[in-house]
């Protein structure tokens, strides 16, 4: 896959997008952050997907925002730009404009409500391929948003015809489905849990590492616990993700990215505002998640 420039990482942090107060995008909380994350854990970075709430972005805001993580911390680790859209062709023309920002590699999600069949992923996946024969797609497989869920063999039929699909980010969270992509695809195609509760058990099957969001909070126990997978200490790893899990989970327990950017905001991060749909938590929620920081003694009692 000669398309990849570098190693994605293992660990891969599906970063927030900080807003002002007044709506606008803080960039340079955003490369605050950008740069915390690497010092803890992250080896790669996803800028502008589901949890930066990139969907309320505009493609000028995630422009601007791709170059600044490019310029400021590409060097230090690969930069991950979300271009997917329902729409094919304009997916194709804001990825042309994202590849020349010079991110490492573009996530495209299987096409959201309008439900295409397997032969329409096919194609969809295909056809942008083909037109970017030089950028590096990972597709974000992630049925309990979309309504829309890649099977393995259609993977394989688009990662034959297209080498420069090099990965998926799979948020199935059928550990089956993960085995049949490993046992099919090619020994090199990256496959990155979607999930952050079933990471281990994905490394089991032959997962590559993680997309994450419990990253932000616990990102050198992440990476901690791959590592111990990778090199043979599996009780480690387990211990790690037992000591993680109800951060793991507790971060999805209502719509994310609402806890996960409230715990930002809780430690003293780049957070901020929300952008509508997405609102603020609670006071109820906004203590529960104050009570897995403090749990995990990210936070004083």
């Amino acid at each position: 896959m000669s398309v990849l420039k570098r190693s994605l990482g293992r660990v891969i942090t599906a970063m927030i997008t900080p807003f002002n107060e007044d709506g606008t995008v803080n960039y340079d909380g955003a490369v605050a952050l950008g740069r915390h994350l690497v010092e803890h854990g992250s080896e790669g970075l996803l800028v502008g997907a589901t949890t930066g709430e990139g969907a309320t972005m505009t493609n000028e805001e995630k422009l601007r925002l791709y170059q600044l993580m490019v310029r400021e911390l590409g060097p230090q680790v690969p930069i991950i730009a979300n271009t997917g859209g329902i729409d094919t062709l304009a997916t194709i023309e804001f990825t042309k404009q994202v590849a020349e920002t010079g991110v490492d590699a573009v996530l495209v999600i299987c096409p959201f409500y309008v439900k295409p069949t397997q032969e329409g992923l096919y194609r969809h996946f295909t056809t942008i391929a083909h037109a970017l024969p030089d950028v590096p797609i990972m597709v974000y497989n992630v049925p309990g948003r979309t309504r829309s869920d890649i099977k393995p063999a259609t993977l394989k039929r688009v990662v034959d015809e297209c080498p420069n699909v090099i990965g998926v980010k799979d948020a199935t969270g059928n550990l089956e489905q993960v085995s049949e992509e490993r046992r099919i695809l090619p020994d090199d195609f990256l496959i990155y849990s979607g999930d952050d509760s079933i990471t281990l058990p994905i490394m089991s099957v032959g997962g590559d590492g993680v997309i994450s969001v419990a990253s932000h909070v616990v990102g050198d126990d992440m990476l901690a616990m791959i590592d111990a997978y990778q090199h043979g200490d599996v009780k480690k790893a387990q211990q790690l993700h037992i000591k993680m899990f109800p951060i793991m989970t507790g971060l999805f327990f209502i719509t994310s990215p609402i806890p996960v950017k409230t715990a930002m905001n809780l430690l003293g991060l780049p957070g901020g505002a929300f952008r509508l749909p997405m609102v603020d938590a609670n006071e109820e929620e906004t203590a529960f998640v104050r009570s897995l920081l403090v749990n995990y003694g990210l936070l004083d009692a």
